[in-house]
């Protein structure tokens, strides 16, 4: 007998909460009550979310973190004092030192006792990004000329600062950006011990974290196409589980019971979701390349992908550069019965000769009607017939506040001004916060761990 055969291998069991910050928190919970984890991952963060959460810090010192923290961490404390997981995310977004203070004030209300909450920062380099010559990479804009506007700089940290929380004892790591696989591979260097110059150590980790991090997509969320992919039960979709052991090979499931499923087609999906280039998929830890990837189906809803490999680690890290755009005014309104489309497109060029009018001054204006052009415009609009009923939209990006509400309201006096029978009139008018962004050397930046305890 082969005693090697014998040995039971050592498996962390991940499991992902969440895959943006929206996200459900019921199957975060079937998890964390029945998926015997070692951790319960929360991904919250995107370009898109953290301006937003620039947006509310600005209101208030006191905010910046993920809108559905408080919620996530009521619900799932006592689950975790139960099991004994350790929790870590990024739902600190601008402000995890906030929602460090805010985790700390729940455990105690909940009468939790002896919990260790790390908040890492370090990510926050807007003054090494000011006054730098840098462009930035979507536009090649030089980023001197926004310099007025720009309200935040985050770089993306990689997995040591999440390592060093937990060998510090931590039982929650509350980040603020950090690259979304570095979720995972942080605990993974944390509980194998694995160099973090190893880089196909680091690539294995990359692609465990990255075909973990959307949490229910993996599943079968945002897979299912009915009638060329058909995904039972989605309305109780489960989210997924990382079996890893100290090589590097993952194995993904679900819960019995729960809705979706996990296949080779799934996880083909997620390994391509967002990768540019497979061979080089560039990250803070490492340059990971997917390209030998093999996917292995080892029964219902149970995949193993092994394969991975990587490369040393860019000499420089992204930055997402926030900063202030303009404002967005809308306004929609609804047309219903025959020559519906047809009265909806008279009236976007009433909107559009008032603007003109009046002198709004508009930077770029958009006018669709949704579900015929607004996705790909009217040069696909063509042969689908003509609906019974559609709704106008209008949105114009401007410089101020003002001008976005005369957008808005010049929409809303269709009702009297406008072709017969609109109704349903939604307004909306925004501030735009966008997102580009830099590269930092990496040296400019290092991640800074603060224990708080319940």
């Amino acid at each position: 007998m082969n005693t090697r055969e014998t040995v039971e291998r050592r498996v962390v069991r991940l499991g992902a909460g969440a895959g943006f910050a929206r996200d459900h928190i019921e199957p975060a919970l079937d998890l964390a009550r029945d998926g015997k984890l070692d951790y319960l991952i929360f991904e919250c963060l995107a370009e898109r979310t953290i301006a937003l959460a620039q947006q509310q810090k600005q209101t208030s010192p006191e905010l910046g973190y993920d809108p559905m923290f408080e919620a996530r961490m009521r619900a799932v404390l006592p689950i975790q004092r139960e099991k004994g997981f350790r929790i870590v995310t990024n739902m600190g977004a601008v402000n995890p030192a906030a929602a460090g203070r805010l985790a700390q004030a729940i455990a105690g209300e909940l009468n939790i006792a002896g919990l260790k909450i790390a908040v890492l920062e370090g990510d926050d380099v807007l003054a090494q990004v000011k006054g730098s010559s840098a462009r930035f990479l979507e536009s090649g804009e030089a980023l001197d000329a926004r310099s007025h506007e720009i309200i935040a700089a985050n770089a993306y940290l990689g997995a040591s600062g999440i390592c060093a929380a937990l060998d510090a004892g931590a039982d929650i790591v509350i980040c603020g950006r950090v690259s979304d696989p570095a979720l995972f591979l942080g605990p993974l260097v944390h509980e194998f011990g694995w160099s973090m110059t190893d880089w196909n150590l680091m690539g294995r980790g990359t692609l465990i974290g990255h075909m973990l991090e959307c949490a229910g997509q993996v599943s079968g969320g945002y897979f299912a196409d009915p009638g060329y992919k058909d995904v039972e039960n989605l309305g109780n979709l489960g989210f997924p589980i990382g079996e890893v052991d100290e090589t590097g090979d993952l194995v993904i499931s679900k819960l019995p019971g729960t809705g979706g499923c996990v296949t080779a087609a799934t996880c083909k999906e997620q390994l391509l979701y967002e990768i540019h280039d497979p061979r080089a998929y560039y990250q803070p830890d490492v340059i990971a390349d997917f390209s030998d990837v093999r996917i292995e189906v080892l029964g219902q809803d149970r995949v193993r992908l092994t394969g991975a490999k990587g490369s040393p680690r860019p000499a420089t890290l992204k930055v997402s550069v926030a900063y202030r755009d303009g404002y967005i005014g809308e306004g929609q309104i609804s047309y219903g019965g025959s020559g519906a489309v047809t009265r909806a497109r008279l009236a976007g060029d009433i909107v559009r000769q008032r603007l003109a009018r009046a002198g709004v001054a508009v930077d770029e204006l958009k006018v669709d009607l949704i579900g015929i052009d607004s996705l790909h415009g009217q040069r696909l609009a063509g042969g689908i017939g003509d609906p019974y009923e559609v709704r106008l939209r209008v949105a114009a990006r401007v410089a101020t506040r003002t001008l976005a509400e005369a957008v808005a309201r010049e929409v809303e006096s269709l009702y009297t001004n406008g072709p017969a029978g609109g109704g349903g009139v939604v307004q909306l008018v925004r501030e735009v916060i966008a997102v580009q962004s830099v590269l930092i050397p990496r040296d400019q930046t290092s991640p800074v761990v603060t224990m708080l305890e319940a």
